[in-house]
């Protein structure tokens, strides 16, 4: 395997790790989901800042269309949380595979394969699963937030990708200043204890923070299917928190969804690899 798409992979699982505490975290902070959303961003936007060591450049129409859907997702993604169930707002928002792969075919140019639909599809069916016994009607509302959310989430994605020959962190960044003045009225509405404040700095500075720095880092090197296939790892880690945190065990449908899960995507990997050794010893040979 190429030695940065080897990284990539690897920024791509922490990536996830990271992503994964965001449910609980929320979940546990009491303030307003816009003030939420719009503290976690600032924090994260400082942590980005040291790490470009240089301006901001608000130019560019794919960065710029790419920064407002990373917004968007953050902003969907809390108020989803706020309005449905964790499992709900996740299994919603990784509806995103889909609509990365129609994305793909219309933007990128990228002809998702065989490999890639049978991928999705398990996944898709592994997810089910795993919330099974959790996914309930809710609320309406935060629902269909939480669909907006995986929309917006493929839009991420797409245009990162249109976007590879830039900053990808700078673009993320830009989202996050977006979401800091959208949330910044909301401030004022109430004072956030102290636990909640420091729930805030482990999200802006971990969960969204490091882990968007890596994840921007690595799409140069992924592909599009790949760079939201892989990150999916994210709700099934979900359970694991509740068990640590709760003692509340997976279910038997849990378990099996989580193996599909997993399954499915070290399959595709591997298969994605062995098929490019054979193309680089085909084209060698020719």
């Amino acid at each position: 395997m190429d030695k940065n798409r080897k990284k990539a992979m690897i920024y791509l699982i922490i990536t996830s790790v990271l992503w994964s505490i965001g449910g609980l975290f929320i979940k546990l902070i009491d303030w307003n989901p816009l003030a939420i959303a719009g503290a976690r961003s600032g924090i994260a936007a400082v942590i980005m800042l040291i790490y470009l060591k240089q301006p901001v450049k608000f130019s560019g129409k794919f960065k710029l269309l790419g920064s407002c859907s990373y917004a968007s997702l953050l902003i969907l993604f809390v108020t989803a949380n706020k309005l449905t169930t964790s499992a709900n707002a996740i299994l919603l928002q990784f509806t995103a595979p889909i609509w990365v792969a129609l994305f793909s075919i219309w933007f990128l140019k990228e002809k998702p394969q065989n490999s890639d639909w049978i991928t999705i599809i398990l996944v898709m069916f592994g997810m089910l699963l795993l919330f099974i016994g959790d996914l309930r009607s809710g609320n309406i509302v935060g629902n269909f937030v939480a669909i907006l959310s995986g929309i917006a989430m493929a839009g991420m994605v797409i245009f990162l990708k249109l976007h590879v020959d830039g900053s990808p962190v700078e673009m993320t960044l830009i989202g996050n200043i977006i979401v800091f003045a959208i949330g910044f009225p909301f401030f004022f509405k109430s004072v956030p204890n102290f636990n909640s404040i420091l729930g805030l700095l482990i999200l802006g500075i971990f969960q969204l923070g490091i882990s968007y720095i890596l994840y921007a880092t690595s799409i140069k090197y992924v592909s599009a299917i790949e760079a939201i296939l892989i990150p999916i790892i994210e709700p099934l880690l979900n359970p694991i928190w509740v068990f640590l945190f709760t003692g509340e065990s997976p279910g038997i449908y849990g378990i099996i969804g989580g193996a599909i899960v997993i399954a499915s995507i070290i399959t595709r990997s591997l298969y994605e690899e062995r098929k490019n050794i054979l193309s680089k010893k085909n084209f060698k040979t020719n």
